[in-house]
């Protein structure tokens, strides 16, 4: 049975798309993409159809991390269709438990934080889009730490 994944941002084009391209890099190169699915949303909808920022994808792609995603709202279906739907902050944490359908639907909502293991001071993955290429390199650092801590569970 093919586990799916949803990780989910503000506007879907800076955390969340990084992550979902992290994860199946990770997933293609284990050889695991006929059991892990992964995509990515936004609690917001003003940026649906644009690329991620650039700053991200310049950022990712000078660690072989290459971006494609288009932004996208979360939908009511997302919570029919993944197992788990991942919250990079509070805030998109508690926007999703609003959106949630039912409380089957809620129990699939985590904070990104839950998966950190060599980052145990951060409650949140950042927002980047405000700050200098240094916030694109920790959060990259943040999500490598969480999706790899995932990758291992998903695999149990």
């Amino acid at each position: 049975m093919k586990q799916r994944i949803l990780f989910v941002c503000l506007g879907n084009i800076c955390r969340s798309p990084a992550a979902e391209a992290m994860l199946q890099q990770m997933i293609t190169r284990e050889g695991l993409a006929e059991h892990i699915e992964v995509d990515s949303a936004g609690t917001y909808g003003g940026h649906a159809g644009e690329r991620s920022d650039v700053r991200m994808r310049r950022a990712a792609g000078a660690r072989g991390i290459e971006m494609t995603h288009r932004a996208r709202q979360v939908r009511e279906e997302d919570f029919d269709r993944f197992d788990r739907i991942i919250a990079m902050d509070d805030n998109n944490y508690e926007a999703l438990f609003r959106l949630a359908p039912d409380r089957a639907a809620q129990q699939k909502i985590f904070r990104f934080r839950e998966y950190l293991r060599h980052h145990p001071d951060w409650s949140y993955i950042p927002d980047p889009y405000y700050e200098g290429h240094e916030g694109f390199e920790l959060v990259l650092d943040l999500l490598e730490d969480g999706c790899a801590q995932l990758l291992s569970e998903l695999k149990a």
